[in-house]
Protein backbone atom coordinates (compact mmCIF):
# COMPACT_ATOMS: atom_id res chain seq x y z
CA UNK A 1 0.00 0.00 0.00
CA UNK A 2 1.42 3.41 -1.00
CA UNK A 3 1.78 5.80 1.95
CA UNK A 4 0.85 9.47 1.86
CA UNK A 5 4.55 10.23 2.21
CA UNK A 6 5.35 8.35 -1.00
CA UNK A 7 2.67 10.28 -2.86
CA UNK A 8 3.13 13.82 -1.51
CA UNK A 9 6.72 14.18 -0.36
CA UNK A 10 8.53 13.49 -3.67
CA UNK A 11 6.84 16.27 -5.68
CA UNK A 12 7.15 18.70 -2.76
CA UNK A 13 10.85 17.90 -2.37
CA UNK A 14 11.35 18.11 -6.13
CA UNK A 15 9.76 21.58 -6.26
CA UNK A 16 11.90 22.77 -3.34
CA UNK A 17 15.10 21.38 -4.89
CA UNK A 18 14.28 22.80 -8.32
CA UNK A 19 13.45 26.29 -7.03
CA UNK A 20 16.57 26.38 -4.89
CA UNK A 21 18.98 25.07 -7.52
CA UNK A 22 17.44 27.22 -10.25
CA UNK A 23 17.85 30.25 -8.00
CA UNK A 24 21.52 29.39 -7.56
CA UNK A 25 21.92 29.06 -11.34
CA UNK A 26 20.28 32.47 -11.82
CA UNK A 27 22.51 34.08 -9.19
CA UNK A 28 25.61 32.61 -10.84
CA UNK A 29 24.44 34.09 -14.15
CA UNK A 30 24.13 37.50 -12.48
CA UNK A 31 20.34 37.65 -12.30
CA UNK A 32 17.89 38.24 -9.47
CA UNK A 33 15.95 34.96 -9.01
CA UNK A 34 12.79 36.67 -7.74
CA UNK A 35 12.79 39.08 -10.67
CA UNK A 36 13.37 36.24 -13.14
CA UNK A 37 10.57 34.09 -11.69
CA UNK A 38 8.24 37.08 -11.62
CA UNK A 39 9.02 37.95 -15.24
CA UNK A 40 8.36 34.40 -16.43
CA UNK A 41 5.06 34.18 -14.56
CA UNK A 42 4.03 37.62 -15.78
CA UNK A 43 4.66 36.55 -19.38
CA UNK A 44 1.81 34.05 -19.06
CA UNK A 45 -0.70 36.90 -18.87
CA UNK A 46 0.53 38.64 -22.01
CA UNK A 47 -1.09 38.09 -25.41
CA UNK A 48 -1.72 34.46 -26.29
CA UNK A 49 1.11 33.03 -24.17
CA UNK A 50 -1.23 31.06 -21.89
CA UNK A 51 -3.06 29.49 -24.84
CA UNK A 52 0.23 28.77 -26.60
CA UNK A 53 1.45 27.06 -23.44
CA UNK A 54 -1.57 24.73 -23.30
CA UNK A 55 -1.24 23.99 -27.02
CA UNK A 56 2.41 23.06 -26.62
CA UNK A 57 1.62 21.07 -23.48
CA UNK A 58 -0.90 19.04 -25.50
CA UNK A 59 1.88 17.88 -27.82
CA UNK A 60 4.19 17.15 -24.88
CA UNK A 61 1.39 15.25 -23.13
CA UNK A 62 0.88 12.88 -26.04
CA UNK A 63 4.61 12.31 -26.30
CA UNK A 64 4.83 11.66 -22.55
CA UNK A 65 1.98 9.14 -22.70
CA UNK A 66 3.71 7.28 -25.55
CA UNK A 67 6.92 7.01 -23.53
CA UNK A 68 5.04 6.06 -20.34
CA UNK A 69 3.41 3.04 -21.99
CA UNK A 70 6.86 1.66 -22.71
CA UNK A 71 8.07 2.53 -19.20
CA UNK A 72 5.24 0.45 -17.72
CA UNK A 73 6.86 -2.57 -19.36
CA UNK A 74 10.38 -1.43 -18.45
CA UNK A 75 10.93 -0.60 -22.13
CA UNK A 76 12.87 2.55 -22.94
CA UNK A 77 11.15 3.63 -26.14
CA UNK A 78 13.55 6.37 -27.11
CA UNK A 79 12.14 6.07 -30.64
CA UNK A 80 9.04 8.22 -30.07
CA UNK A 81 10.88 10.96 -31.95
CA UNK A 82 11.22 8.86 -35.09
CA UNK A 83 7.79 7.28 -34.73
CA UNK A 84 5.85 10.55 -34.56
CA UNK A 85 7.83 12.13 -37.42
CA UNK A 86 7.30 9.09 -39.66
CA UNK A 87 3.60 9.03 -38.79
CA UNK A 88 3.26 12.77 -39.36
CA UNK A 89 4.70 12.74 -42.87
CA UNK A 90 2.69 9.67 -43.91
CA UNK A 91 -0.54 11.07 -42.46
CA UNK A 92 0.10 14.46 -44.06
CA UNK A 93 0.67 12.87 -47.49
CA UNK A 94 -2.48 10.76 -47.23
CA UNK A 95 -4.52 13.63 -45.78
CA UNK A 96 -3.42 16.03 -48.49
CA UNK A 97 -4.23 13.57 -51.27
CA UNK A 98 -7.74 12.69 -50.10
CA UNK A 99 -11.01 14.55 -50.57
CA UNK A 100 -13.51 13.19 -48.06
CA UNK A 101 -16.47 14.52 -46.05
CA UNK A 102 -15.67 16.31 -42.77
CA UNK A 103 -15.06 14.10 -39.73
CA UNK A 104 -14.45 11.04 -41.96
CA UNK A 105 -11.49 12.82 -43.52
CA UNK A 106 -10.11 13.66 -40.08
CA UNK A 107 -10.65 10.13 -38.76
CA UNK A 108 -8.83 8.64 -41.75
CA UNK A 109 -5.83 10.91 -41.11
CA UNK A 110 -5.74 9.98 -37.43
CA UNK A 111 -6.03 6.26 -38.17
CA UNK A 112 -3.21 6.50 -40.71
CA UNK A 113 -1.07 8.32 -38.13
CA UNK A 114 -1.69 5.67 -35.46
CA UNK A 115 -0.99 2.79 -37.86
CA UNK A 116 2.17 4.45 -39.20
CA UNK A 117 3.50 5.12 -35.71
CA UNK A 118 2.67 1.57 -34.61
CA UNK A 119 4.39 0.15 -37.70
CA UNK A 120 7.58 2.12 -37.06
CA UNK A 121 7.58 0.96 -33.42
CA UNK A 122 6.92 -2.65 -34.44
CA UNK A 123 10.33 -2.86 -36.13
CA UNK A 124 12.40 -2.57 -32.90
CA UNK A 125 9.73 -4.60 -31.06
CA UNK A 126 10.10 -7.56 -33.42
CA UNK A 127 13.89 -7.28 -33.29
CA UNK A 128 13.78 -7.38 -29.49
CA UNK A 129 11.44 -10.37 -29.07
CA UNK A 130 12.96 -12.45 -31.89
CA UNK A 131 16.64 -11.53 -31.77
CA UNK A 132 17.10 -9.89 -28.37
CA UNK A 133 18.18 -6.55 -29.89
CA UNK A 134 18.05 -3.71 -27.35
CA UNK A 135 15.11 -1.39 -28.06
CA UNK A 136 17.32 1.57 -27.16
CA UNK A 137 19.85 0.84 -29.90
CA UNK A 138 17.21 -0.09 -32.49
CA UNK A 139 15.07 3.01 -31.87
CA UNK A 140 18.06 5.36 -31.90
CA UNK A 141 19.03 4.02 -35.32
CA UNK A 142 15.44 4.35 -36.57
CA UNK A 143 15.37 7.95 -35.31
CA UNK A 144 18.31 8.67 -37.58
CA UNK A 145 16.80 6.85 -40.55
CA UNK A 146 13.50 8.75 -40.38
CA UNK A 147 15.21 11.98 -41.40
CA UNK A 148 16.20 10.41 -44.70
CA UNK A 149 12.72 8.96 -45.21
CA UNK A 150 11.12 12.37 -44.72
CA UNK A 151 13.61 14.06 -47.03
CA UNK A 152 12.83 11.46 -49.71
CA UNK A 153 9.04 11.66 -49.36
CA UNK A 154 8.90 15.46 -49.27
CA UNK A 155 11.05 15.74 -52.36
CA UNK A 156 9.47 17.69 -55.23
CA UNK A 157 9.73 14.53 -57.36
CA UNK A 158 7.67 12.56 -54.82
CA UNK A 159 5.00 14.20 -52.63
CA UNK A 160 6.59 17.57 -51.90
CA UNK A 161 5.14 20.96 -52.85
CA UNK A 162 7.43 24.00 -53.02
CA UNK A 163 6.18 27.07 -51.11
CA UNK A 164 8.67 29.89 -51.28
CA UNK A 165 11.88 28.70 -49.65
CA UNK A 166 10.16 25.79 -47.92
CA UNK A 167 8.95 22.46 -49.22
CA UNK A 168 6.28 20.31 -47.62
CA UNK A 169 3.37 18.00 -48.25
CA UNK A 170 0.21 19.09 -50.02
CA UNK A 171 -2.03 21.16 -47.75
CA UNK A 172 -4.80 19.23 -46.00
CA UNK A 173 -8.28 20.43 -47.02
CA UNK A 174 -10.54 22.07 -44.40
CA UNK A 175 -12.59 18.85 -44.23
CA UNK A 176 -9.63 17.07 -42.65
CA UNK A 177 -8.79 19.71 -40.07
CA UNK A 178 -9.74 19.91 -36.39
CA UNK A 179 -11.28 23.33 -35.57
CA UNK A 180 -9.67 25.34 -32.80
CA UNK A 181 -11.38 26.87 -29.78
CA UNK A 182 -11.13 30.70 -29.65
CA UNK A 183 -9.90 31.67 -26.22
CA UNK A 184 -8.91 35.25 -25.42
CA UNK A 185 -6.38 36.47 -27.96
CA UNK A 186 -5.42 32.94 -29.04
CA UNK A 187 -6.91 29.74 -30.39
CA UNK A 188 -6.78 26.55 -28.37
CA UNK A 189 -6.16 23.35 -30.32
CA UNK A 190 -9.33 21.29 -30.62
CA UNK A 191 -7.05 18.27 -30.18
CA UNK A 192 -6.84 19.13 -26.47
CA UNK A 193 -10.11 17.26 -25.99
CA UNK A 194 -8.84 14.21 -27.88
CA UNK A 195 -5.62 14.23 -25.83
CA UNK A 196 -7.65 14.25 -22.61
CA UNK A 197 -9.69 11.28 -23.85
CA UNK A 198 -6.48 9.39 -24.70
CA UNK A 199 -5.15 10.11 -21.20
CA UNK A 200 -8.36 8.82 -19.62
CA UNK A 201 -8.21 5.69 -21.80
CA UNK A 202 -4.59 5.14 -20.72
CA UNK A 203 -5.61 5.37 -17.04
CA UNK A 204 -8.57 3.01 -17.58
CA UNK A 205 -6.40 0.50 -19.42
CA UNK A 206 -3.81 0.40 -16.64
CA UNK A 207 -6.18 0.32 -13.67
CA UNK A 208 -9.37 -1.33 -14.87
CA UNK A 209 -8.36 -3.98 -17.41
CA UNK A 210 -6.61 -7.32 -17.26
CA UNK A 211 -4.24 -6.20 -19.99
CA UNK A 212 -3.14 -3.23 -17.86
CA UNK A 213 -2.53 -5.52 -14.88
CA UNK A 214 -0.48 -7.92 -17.00
CA UNK A 215 1.45 -5.00 -18.51
CA UNK A 216 2.45 -3.67 -15.09
CA UNK A 217 3.12 -7.18 -13.77
CA UNK A 218 5.44 -7.91 -16.68
CA UNK A 219 7.24 -4.64 -16.06
CA UNK A 220 7.73 -5.48 -12.38
CA UNK A 221 9.04 -9.00 -13.02
CA UNK A 222 8.93 -10.97 -16.25
CA UNK A 223 9.72 -14.15 -14.33
CA UNK A 224 6.81 -13.75 -11.91
CA UNK A 225 4.51 -12.71 -14.76
CA UNK A 226 5.50 -15.79 -16.76
CA UNK A 227 4.75 -17.97 -13.74
CA UNK A 228 1.28 -16.43 -13.74
CA UNK A 229 0.73 -17.35 -17.38
CA UNK A 230 1.69 -14.01 -18.96
CA UNK A 231 3.65 -14.19 -22.22
CA UNK A 232 6.42 -11.62 -21.70
CA UNK A 233 7.41 -11.48 -25.37
CA UNK A 234 3.84 -10.90 -26.44
CA UNK A 235 3.45 -8.12 -23.87
CA UNK A 236 6.69 -6.52 -25.06
CA UNK A 237 5.46 -6.51 -28.64
CA UNK A 238 2.04 -5.13 -27.72
CA UNK A 239 3.48 -2.44 -25.43
CA UNK A 240 5.90 -1.18 -28.07
CA UNK A 241 3.26 -1.16 -30.80
CA UNK A 242 0.78 0.62 -28.52
CA UNK A 243 3.44 3.15 -27.56
CA UNK A 244 4.18 3.76 -31.24
CA UNK A 245 0.48 4.16 -32.00
CA UNK A 246 0.14 6.94 -29.42
CA UNK A 247 3.43 8.44 -30.66
CA UNK A 248 1.87 8.66 -34.11
CA UNK A 249 -0.56 11.26 -32.75
CA UNK A 250 2.09 13.59 -31.31
CA UNK A 251 2.26 15.88 -34.36
CA UNK A 252 -1.48 15.81 -35.05
CA UNK A 253 -2.47 18.83 -32.90
CA UNK A 254 -0.21 21.08 -34.97
CA UNK A 255 -0.77 19.32 -38.29
CA UNK A 256 -4.57 19.36 -38.10
CA UNK A 257 -4.98 22.47 -35.97
CA UNK A 258 -2.45 24.96 -37.30
CA UNK A 259 0.00 23.97 -40.06
CA UNK A 260 -2.08 21.64 -42.31
CA UNK A 261 1.16 20.53 -44.02
CA UNK A 262 4.34 18.75 -42.92
CA UNK A 263 7.70 20.02 -44.11
CA UNK A 264 11.42 19.64 -43.68
CA UNK A 265 11.41 22.55 -41.21
CA UNK A 266 8.60 21.17 -39.03
CA UNK A 267 9.36 21.17 -35.31
CA UNK A 268 11.41 18.26 -34.00
CA UNK A 269 12.57 16.91 -30.61
CA UNK A 270 9.07 16.38 -29.19
CA UNK A 271 9.86 12.71 -28.67
CA UNK A 272 12.86 13.40 -26.45
CA UNK A 273 10.88 15.95 -24.46
CA UNK A 274 8.29 13.24 -23.86
CA UNK A 275 10.90 11.19 -21.99
CA UNK A 276 11.45 14.02 -19.52
CA UNK A 277 7.70 14.66 -19.19
CA UNK A 278 7.00 10.96 -18.49
CA UNK A 279 9.69 10.97 -15.80
CA UNK A 280 8.21 14.11 -14.24
CA UNK A 281 4.74 12.58 -14.24
CA UNK A 282 5.89 9.20 -12.93
CA UNK A 283 3.94 7.54 -15.78
CA UNK A 284 0.61 8.67 -14.30
CA UNK A 285 -1.70 10.49 -16.77
CA UNK A 286 -2.42 13.28 -14.28
CA UNK A 287 1.24 13.68 -13.41
CA UNK A 288 2.22 13.67 -17.08
CA UNK A 289 -0.30 16.45 -17.73
CA UNK A 290 1.23 18.59 -14.97
CA UNK A 291 4.72 17.80 -16.22
CA UNK A 292 3.74 18.76 -19.77
CA UNK A 293 2.25 22.07 -18.60
CA UNK A 294 5.35 22.88 -16.54
CA UNK A 295 7.70 22.07 -19.42
CA UNK A 296 5.62 24.07 -21.88
CA UNK A 297 5.49 27.00 -19.43
CA UNK A 298 9.28 27.10 -19.25
CA UNK A 299 9.53 26.93 -23.04
CA UNK A 300 7.00 29.68 -23.80
CA UNK A 301 8.01 32.04 -20.99
CA UNK A 302 11.79 31.69 -21.48
CA UNK A 303 11.85 34.46 -24.09
CA UNK A 304 10.71 36.95 -21.43
CA UNK A 305 14.03 36.53 -19.59
CA UNK A 306 15.76 38.53 -22.30
CA UNK A 307 13.79 41.57 -21.11
CA UNK A 308 15.90 41.57 -17.92
CA UNK A 309 19.15 40.70 -19.74
CA UNK A 310 19.08 37.04 -18.76
CA UNK A 311 19.78 34.42 -21.41
CA UNK A 312 16.66 32.43 -22.26
CA UNK A 313 18.82 29.29 -22.18
CA UNK A 314 18.57 29.47 -18.38
CA UNK A 315 15.10 27.91 -18.81
CA UNK A 316 16.77 24.83 -20.31
CA UNK A 317 18.95 24.59 -17.20
CA UNK A 318 15.79 24.83 -15.08
CA UNK A 319 14.22 21.98 -17.02
CA UNK A 320 17.24 19.76 -16.43
CA UNK A 321 17.28 20.66 -12.73
CA UNK A 322 13.58 19.80 -12.40
CA UNK A 323 14.05 16.35 -13.93
CA UNK A 324 17.03 15.62 -11.69
CA UNK A 325 15.13 16.92 -8.66
CA UNK A 326 12.19 14.62 -9.34
CA UNK A 327 14.42 11.57 -9.79
CA UNK A 328 16.43 12.35 -6.63
CA UNK A 329 13.35 13.19 -4.54
CA UNK A 330 11.54 9.96 -5.41
CA UNK A 331 14.69 7.93 -4.72
CA UNK A 332 15.17 9.60 -1.32
CA UNK A 333 11.57 8.91 -0.29
CA UNK A 334 11.73 5.34 -1.67
CA UNK A 335 14.82 4.57 0.39
CA UNK A 336 13.30 6.19 3.48
CA UNK A 337 10.14 4.07 3.10
CA UNK A 338 12.25 0.93 2.57
CA UNK A 339 14.30 1.65 5.70
CA UNK A 340 11.13 2.29 7.72
CA UNK A 341 9.63 -0.98 6.50
CA UNK A 342 12.79 -2.87 7.43
CA UNK A 343 12.67 -1.36 10.93
CA UNK A 344 9.02 -2.39 11.33
CA UNK A 345 9.84 -5.93 10.26
CA UNK A 346 12.81 -5.98 12.62
CA UNK A 347 10.70 -4.85 15.57
CA UNK A 348 8.02 -7.43 14.74
CA UNK A 349 10.56 -10.25 14.57
CA UNK A 350 12.19 -9.04 17.78
CA UNK A 351 8.90 -8.96 19.64
CA UNK A 352 7.82 -12.43 18.52
CA UNK A 353 10.54 -14.45 20.37
CA UNK A 354 9.86 -12.46 23.55
CA UNK A 355 6.14 -13.26 23.44
CA UNK A 356 6.89 -16.92 22.79
CA UNK A 357 9.26 -17.02 25.73
CA UNK A 358 6.68 -15.40 28.00
CA UNK A 359 4.05 -17.92 26.94
CA UNK A 360 6.42 -20.79 27.71
CA UNK A 361 7.06 -19.55 31.24
CA UNK A 362 3.38 -19.61 32.00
Amino acid sequence: MTSWRTKLLPPLLAIAFAVLLSAIALIVSGADPLQAYGTMIGQMFKGSTAVDTVNLATVYYLSGLAVAIGFQMNLFNIGVEGQYRFAAVVAAIVGGALQLPPVIHTLVILIVAVVAGAFYAAIPAVLKVTRGVSEVIATIMLNSIVGGIIAFLINADQFGVQRGNNIGTREIAPSGRIPGIPLGSGTLFGFVIIAAIIGAAYWFMLNRTRFGFELKASGESTTAAAAGGVNAKKMTLIAMVLSGGVAGLVAMPELLGRDYTYGITSTQMYGFTGIAVALLGRNHPGGIALGALLWAFLDTSAVSLEQINVSKEIATIMQGIIVLSVVVAYEIVRRADLAAEQRRVGRALGAKPASVAGGGAV
